[in-house]
């Protein structure tokens, strides 16, 4: 799979290219480096705030400074800001930070305009990593089309469906080993109402190429459907993307959640954890925040993989990955800290300091196997492991693909189509159109793309 050489300017790219994805719960505030570049014993990283990054953070200086002498400068920034900070650092190659905390949607584009520094050498100088213990589909998604690695993850997430096992028991309903979407269509209709102000579902319909598309684009896939075909030619128009695009909207108005036009991640999250919906079609990462100590529905709640309907699969593919800047005076320094930043090593100490609840998984087969973790993610380890294992980002959908990507187009100009698209669905979501006519506009969107990509 090959994408067509751009023949924009990089800047072009550049904001194109910074857009949001979902990630988990993001909070914080601005810490860490100055403006000017590393040197010395020292690297300059810019991450994300979630919580993950931020423990990772604590524990730095403690562990991997007082182990190899590298001193790391961090700046920690929300989700939107981080992108638009990396995104003009690497496309000016500025070379003011190392390290950046960058999704699988960004580094193949970010490999293809010669913004980062290739791993491949770094890897085979460095076999306690253990590069292939990283799970496939997360390493497949973070090469380029040279073939060559661009990043490695901190952890990863597929989606799966979540399920209320007391509420199925009481009501006599059974949730298949591997559901369809129309099974799972019919067992909404039949929880819905089945306790007080209960709905019987919960599906993102909250505007954002990383909200309501996520989850949509996989129904998308499996009902046949694709944004572009393998010409890039746009079929946002076609009986197949039509077809699933109504069943998502009418499954979410007849027996979703209230207001979901206005419902993404969190909402459906405090949803769930509340009792007020019955299954939630969400990011595998969820799970653990329904299975914390605290949580009401702890150990209520059962774990069944993406719903299908013409593909084996359906869960999309996520990570939040380290990449090296081309640009960076560091880099030997840089990848240091990435092997230890996306190492065994560190999911231990994790483990150990913090409780294996909190360890970054979703990017290690030996994370899986151990028996620690094992132990602390019971309830929806297994189910993690094989969504993510399952995922095929070369090849979600029933027809070849002209770029990468499940729940995204792997191009820079996705960010402003995808979210462009989802205020026209969010739309009809909440009545406002039908859903012809917001896939008509939709039609008429894409095509400005193809006629950018056809024929090269």
């Amino acid at each position: 799979m090959r994408i067509p050489s751009r023949r924009r300017p990089r800047a072009a790219l550049a904001t194109a290219a910074a857009g949001t994805l979902l990630a988990p719960l993001l909070s914080g505030c601005w810490a860490g480096a100055g403006g000017t570049g590393s040197g010395g014993d020292s690297i300059n990283v810019l991450m994300v705030n979630n919580p993950q990054m931020t423990e990772l953070q604590k524990l730095t200086a403690a562990h991997f400074t007082k182990e190899t002498g590298i001193k790391v400068n961090f700046t920690v920034l929300p989700e939107n800001d981080v992108r638009d900070k990396i995104s003009q650092d690497f496309a000016n190659q500025a070379g003011q930070y190392d390290v950046a905390t960058l999704s699988n949607y960004e580094i193949p584009i970010y490999a293809r305009n010669g913004w980062l520094h290739d791993m491949d050498g770094y890897v085979a100088k460095d076999p306690s990593y253990d590069e292939q213990d990283v799970l496939k589909p997360m390493r497949q998604s973070l090469t380029a089309d040279d073939g060559k690695l661009y990043g490695q993850p901190f952890y990863g997430e597929s989606s799966f469906l979540m399920y209320r096992k007391d509420v199925f028991a009481a009501k006599g309903l059974k949730m298949p080993a591997r559901p369809t979407w129309t099974q799972v269509a019919d067992l909404a209709a039949k929880a819905d109402g089945a306790r007080p102000g209960m709905k019987g579902i919960c599906l993102r319909g909250l505007p954002g190429w990383g909200e309501l598309m996520a989850p949509l684009t996989t129904v998308v896939n499996t009902f046949g459907g694709t944004w572009f075909d393998k010409d890039w030619k746009a079929r946002l128009d076609s009986p197949e993307f039509v077809k699933a695009t109504k069943f998502y909207v009418g499954l979410v108005r007849e027996h979703g959640e209230s207001g979901a036009a206005q419902s993404g991640f969190a909402e459906c999250l405090n949803g769930m954890t509340q009792g007020k919906v019955a299954m939630w079609y969400d990011a595998t990462s969820a799970a653990g925040l329904l299975e914390a100590a605290k949580s009401p529905v702890r150990g209520k709640l059962g774990y069944a993989p993406a719903p299908v309907e013409r593909t084996g699969s359906s869960g999309w593919l996520y990570t939040w990955a380290w990449g090296i800047q081309q640009a960076s005076r560091n880099p030997d320094k840089a990848w240091k800290f990435v092997s230890w930043a996306s190492g065994k090593g560190y999911e231990r100490l994790v483990g150990e300091t913090s409780g294996w609840p909190n360890v970054p998984a979703g990017k290690r087969a030996s994370t899986y196997t151990n028996a620690d973790y094992r132990r602390s993610a019971a309830a929806f380890q297994e189910p993690t492991r094989k969504a993510i294992e399952n995922a095929r980002p070369n090849d979600p959908g029933v027809q070849p693909r002209p770029a990468p990507g499940i729940q995204f187009v792997g191009i820079p100009e996705f960010t402003d189509l995808g979210t462009k698209v989802s205020q026209e669905i969010s739309a009809a979501i909440a009545g406002r159109q039908s859903v012809d006519s917001a896939l008509r506009k939709a039609q008429a969107l894409a095509e400005k793309i193809s006629e950018e990509y056809e024929g090269r």
